[in-house]
């Protein structure tokens, strides 16, 4: 599988392990930034990794910020993202099945690094379940909200 990472200064740390990880279970790893832990606004490196998802069929993303919430938030906002704030192998296993979700997003400061290793193995090894699960996925697609 192909992923494109990204993350913010408080995802820095993490992105190196989660790369050589990757690497070690046979998936190319696209690093997307930033080059340091110096302070970048996570919505400008979400919307790079979105980006490079939609544009690339077939691939996924990894976005890691302080907690995962803004980053996740940030790449949502591009149309064909799914991006999924995961904390453990379940949630990141459901939010394939049900969701089709494209990039797991989570946050440094809140998962520690087995953890990690068992989240990317279930997103890696959980595919769409479809059925009744592929409605809601259109509708969430062609989901436009205003007030």
């Amino acid at each position: 599988m192909k992923f494109y990472i990204a993350t913010d200064h408080a995802g820095y740390a993490l992105k190196d392990f989660v790369k050589e990880y990757l690497a070690s279970k046979g998936h190319e790893a696209v690093d997307l930034g930033p080059d340091s832990d110096t302070r970048v606004d996570y919505p400008d490196f979400a919307q790079k990794c979105a980006h490079a998802v939609v544009a690339d069929t077939g691939s996924f993303g990894i976005l890691i910020c302080g907690t995962g919430i803004g980053i996740s938030i940030a790449a949502n906002k591009i149309t064909g993202i799914r991006a999924a704030l995961c904390h453990d192998a379940y949630t990141a296993a459901m939010s394939r099945a049900h969701n089709n979700a494209n990039i797991l997003a989570f946050g440094e400061r809140v998962v520690g690094k087995g953890v990690i290793e068992s989240m990317i193995e279930a997103f890696c090894e959980t595919t769409f379940e479809g059925g009744r699960h592929a409605g809601r996925v259109n509708k969430i697609e062609g989901c436009v909200y205003s007030q």
